[in-house]
């Protein structure tokens, strides 16, 4: 069996897309459960979930999508466990690709797939639909190059996560923990290209900014404990700020924006958030306080 989990926070419109893509997947041969898991919605999905019989509706208070997750890991029934995000949308072949893959290779442990965003016109995308799909879950470099993938498109043999153990909380990179933790132990996740899910782009600049913020706090703890960890991450801040310029070529070759009306605006958002990180980082570094920046996620 395959159980689908997923964590949700005040997404309701966006969790009922989700379900209807999974509803309507080209099935695998095993058995499928979905096993919503709230995380201190201001109301609980009961209805939407309703319409779907196969899903279990549970509820994790502690903040964060990884108490959410390790809830809905506890309470599965399948082998397989496959992480998917309330506000995404899953390809019509996402599960079967994930079953194909674990059935092809008893060597897999662990997959990541592939993450695009979902542009309301395609055509015309808006400036951040246009920045995100080219600097937004670039999940084969994740693991390529830091050994993790999002757990927005994660897929795990349940022994392998009981071994690895739970997702971290809110205070730290769920995902790269993990993922790093399992790499530790000798488990590598394996990239699969056709394994897709579509994640829609941020609606505003403050939500992109939310994401930086809960990030670049968990970046500056772990730098914390290095030595020399301030001149370091100062020097850091500024190579942010610089980094466009090098974002130049990346944007002109990438498959997943049409025409230079798209790429100016992909050019025009890096410049933005990357000089809104870099004053983060020089915040921190002079005095703010990472935690009240990290707990944002469970409440806004």
């Amino acid at each position: 069996m395959i159980s689908v989990i997923i964590p949700h926070l005040d997404q309701l419109d966006a969790l009922k897309q989700c379900l209807a893509s999974l509803s309507v997947q080209r099935r695998p041969r095993q058995p499928v459960e979905f096993i919503v898991v709230d995380n201190g919605s201001t109301m609980m999905p009961d209805d939407v979930c309703s319409a779907f019989p196969e899903v279990i509706v549970l509820s994790e208070l502690t903040p964060g999508p990884g108490p959410a997750r390790n809830l809905g890991a506890s309470r599965a029934s399948g082998d397989i466990l496959a992480f998917i995000d309330a506000d995404c949308l899953a390809d019509g072949g996402w599960l079967s690709q994930i079953e194909h893959c674990f059935s092809e290779n008893a060597a897999i442990a662990i997959l990541g797939g592939d993450v695009r965003i979902a542009c309301q016109d395609p055509h015309r995308p808006t400036l951040l639909e246009a920045y995100e799909s080219v600097f937004a879950y670039r999940m084969n470099e994740y693991i390529a190059r830091q050994g993790f993938a999002g757990t927005g498109n994660l897929a795990v043999r349940a022994d392998i996560f009981a071994e690895v153990g739970p997702f971290g909380g809110i205070e730290i990179a769920e995902d790269r923990d993990w993922g790093q933790r399992a790499l530790w132990l000798g488990y590598r996740t394996k990239y699969c290209s056709n394994m897709i899910v579509y994640h829609p782009a941020r609606r505003n600049l403050a939500e992109l900014a939310r994401k930086w913020e809960r990030h670049t706090a968990h970046d500056f703890v772990r730098m914390q404990s290095k030595r020399g960890w301030r001149l370091r991450w100062i020097v850091r801040s500024v190579a942010v700020a610089l980094s466009p310029v090098a974002e130049v070529t990346r944007i002109g070759l990438s498959n997943r924006l049409e025409g230079w009306r798209a790429r100016g605006l992909a050019f025009f958002g890096v410049v933005l958030i990357r000089l809104y990180r870099s004053g983060l980082m020089l915040a921190l570094a002079f005095g703010a306080n990472p935690a009240r920046l990290s707990e944002r996620w469970n409440r806004m």
